[in-house]
C-alpha cells in the first residue's frame, strides 16, 4: 500500500515492504499516470441499466373449448349469450379517457371533478415534484461549488501556537473576504451514478402519481355504477312491496267475504314485513357508495351529493380495446414503478462501486485580508491558495464492501419484483377478460330467468283471482320473480364492474 503527499510540485511515495520503509520520488508526469490509470480502471463502474428482458406471451389466456355442437351448429346457450358479450379488438389501446366509453355526462363530470380535487392524487404529483427537485439538487455536485467567505474578529495567540520560544504575540483585529471554490473529480462516474439514481426514483414517482390517478379514476366509475345498482334494486323492491300490499288489501277483502282464512292475512302481512327488511342494507350500499364518491371528489359526505346514476344511463361498450402483451409492460404504471426502482437499485450498485476507489478533491481560494486601518481590496492585501487532495478508504471493517454486496442483492430483489409485476399484470387482464366473456354468459341467462319468473307471477295471480290457487302461490311466484330481477342487476352491474377492471388492468389511457 502506499501513500502520496504533494510537496513543493513533486510527489513523495512512501512505501513499506517487509517490515522497511522505503522512499522514493515520483515525479508529476508519473502520478497523473498513476491517477489515470486509477480512473481507468474505475470509470466503468455500474452496471449499465438495460430494460430487462421479459417473456412475453402471445396470448393472455388459453382460448375455451367452443360451445358449438358436433355439426358446427351454435348451441341455444351461446346463441342467446352472443347479443350479451363483448368483442375484444386486439392490438387497440384504450382511449386516452377511457371513462367516456360509457357515454355519461354526470360521470364524465365526476371524474373531471375528482381529479381536480382528489387530495391523494395531489399528494402524489407534490411528490414528483419533490423528486424532480432532488433530482437538480444532486446534479448539483457535478459542478465546482463557489461559495464567498468573509470574517471580521480580534484574536490572541498562546505559547502553544508558536512554542515557547515566541512568547506575548500581539493582541490583533483583521478583516477578510473573498471566494471559495471546491470541486470532486468524478472520475469514478459515482457522482454521475447518485444523479442517476434520483432519476430513476423521480421516474417512480412519476409512476405512482400514474398508477395513483388510474385507480382514481376507475374508483370513481366503480362507486357510480354501485350507485347505480343500488338504486335499481331498491326500486325492484319497491316495486315488491307495492304488489306486497296489493296482495295484502286482496286478502284482507276475501277475508272480509269469508272466502280465505285468517291465517292468509297473516301470511300476507308476513311476507310484506319481510320484504320491508330487505330496504335497509340496499340503501346503507347506496350511502356507503355516495360517501365514497364524495370522498374521492374530496368533499364531505354531508356536504355534497354525487348524481343518482342509473344503469340505464350508462352505455356499456360492446367492443373493447385490448393492447397487445408485448405492449403491456410500456403501458402499465405499476410495471414502470417496478422498472425504475430496479433502474435505482441498478445505479445504487454503481454508486457503492465508487466509493471503494480514491476520491479527489480540488480546492482554490482566493481573496483579500488586512488589520483595521489599512485598505482591505489591494494588492498587497491579496491571498490565496489552491488544495488538492486524495482519500483513499484502507481499512474500514468491511463496510464498503459490504455496502457494494447489499446493493448488489437489492438489484437482484428488484429484478425478481419486476418479473413478479409483469407476470401479475398478465394474470389480472386474463382474468378480466375470462370475466367479461361469462359475464355475457350470465346476463343472458338471468334475462332469461327474470322472463320466466315475471310469467309465473303473471300466472299465478290469474289462478289466485279465480280461485284455483292461495295467496302463498303468489308470494312464491313473486319472491321467485325478485330474486331473479336482483340476480339481473346484479350480472348487469358486475358487467361494467369488469369492463372498468379491464381498463385498469390494461393501464387505462392518458396520464397525468
Amino acid at each position: 500500500m502506499f501513500t502520496v503527499n504533494t510537496l513543493c510540485g513533486r510527489s513523495v511515495a512512501t512505501a513499506w515492504e517487509g517490515g522497511v520503509q522505503r522512499r522514493r520520488c515520483i515525479t508529476p508526469r508519473q502520478l497523473v499516470t498513476v491517477l489515470a490509470a486509477a480512473g481507468l480502471a474505475a470509470c466503468a463502474v455500474g452496471p449499465d441499466f438495460k430494460r430487462p428482458a421479459t417473456p412475453t406471451p402471445a396470448e393472455y389466456r388459453v382460448p375455451e373449448e367452443s360451445s358449438m355442437s358436433a355439426d358446427g351448429v351454435p348451441s341455444a346457450s351461446e346463441s342467446a349469450a352472443s347479443a350479451y358479450t363483448q368483442r375484444f379488438i386486439t392490438g387497440a389501446n384504450p382511449a386516452d379517457q377511457w371513462w367516456t366509453v360509457f357515454a355519461s355526462r354526470d360521470l364524465d363530470a365526476v371524474v373531471r371533478e375528482a381529479i381536480a380535487r382528489n387530495q391523494t392524487l395531489a399528494a402524489a404529483q407534490a411528490k414528483v415534484a419533490e423528486a424532480r427537485e432532488l433530482v437538480k439538487a444532486q446534479a448539483g455536485n457535478l459542478y465546482p461549488q463557489l461559495s464567498l467567505d468573509g470574517g471580521a474578529g480580534r484574536q490572541k495567540y498562546g505559547t502553544q501556537f508558536l512554542g515557547p520560544l515566541v512568547n506575548n504575540l500581539p493582541t490583533y483585529s483583521y478583516a477578510s473576504a473573498g471566494l471559495a471554490v471546491q470541486y470532486q473529480v468524478d472520475y469514478t462516474g459515482g457522482i454521475a451514478r447518485s444523479v442517476e439514481q434520483r432519476e430513476a426514483l423521480a421516474q417512480y414517482q412519476r409512476s405512482e402519481a400514474d398508477a395513483t390517478y388510474l385507480l382514481l379514476t376507475g374508483s370513481v366509475v366503480a362507486e357510480a355504477t354501485q350507485v347505480a345498482a343500488a338504486r335499481a334494486k331498491i326500486q325492484a323492491v319497491a316495486e315488491l312491496l307495492a304488489e306486497d300490499r296489493s296482495n295484502l288489501d286482496l286478502v284482507r277483502t276475501a277475508f272480509a267475504d269469508g272466502s280465505v282464512t285468517r291465517v292468509d292475512v297473516l301470511t300476507a302481512e308476513s311476507q310484506l314485513a319481510t320484504d320491508e327488511a330487505l330496504l335497509p342494507p340496499l340503501r346503507q350500499q347506496l350511502a356507503a357508495a355516495r360517501h365514497a364518491l364524495a370522498v374521492l371528489t374530496a368533499h364531505a359526505p354531508g356536504e355534497w351529493t354525487p348524481p343518482d346514476f342509473s344503469l340505464s344511463a350508462l352505455t356499456l361498450p360492446m367492443q373493447l380495446p385490448v393492447s397487445l402483451p408485448s405492449e403491456l409492460a410500456h403501458r402499465r404504471p405499476d410495471i414502470l414503478a417496478a422498472e425504475a426502482q430496479l433502474h435505482a437499485a441498478t445505479a445504487a450498485v454503481g454508486v457503492a462501486t465508487a466509493n471503494l476507489y480514491p476520491q479527489i478533491t480540488l480546492t482554490a481560494t482566493g481573496g483579500w485580508q488586512s488589520q483595521p486601518g489599512q485598505a482591505l481590496f489591494t494588492r498587497s492585501n491579496a491571498a490565496w491558495s489552491l488544495i488538492s487532495g486524495i482519500t483513499a478508504p484502507l481499512f474500514d471493517g468491511g463496510t464498503l464492501r459490504a455496502e457494494r454486496r447489499a446493493a448488489v442483492d437489492e438489484l437482484r430483489s428488484s429484478a425478481a419484483r419486476y418479473q413478479e409485476v409483469v407476470l401479475e399484470s398478465f394474470g389480472q387482464v386474463a382474468d378480466a377478460l375470462d370475466a367479461l366473456t361469462h359475464d355475457g354468459q350470465l346476463v343472458a341467462a338471468q334475462t332469461n330467468a327474470l322472463a320466466s319468473a315475471t310469467s309465473n307471477v303473471e300466472l299465478a295471480r290469474e289462478s289466485y283471482a279465480v280461485g284455483n290457487s292461495g295467496i302463498l302461490q303468489v308470494i312464491d311466484a313473486q319472491r321467485r320473480r325478485l330474486d331473479a330481477q336482483v340476480g339481473f342487476l346484479h350480472a348487469e352491474a358486475q358487467q361494467y364492474l369488469d369492463t372498468t377492471q379491464l381498463f385498469l388492468a390494461l393501464g387505462g389511457g392518458d396520464r397525468l
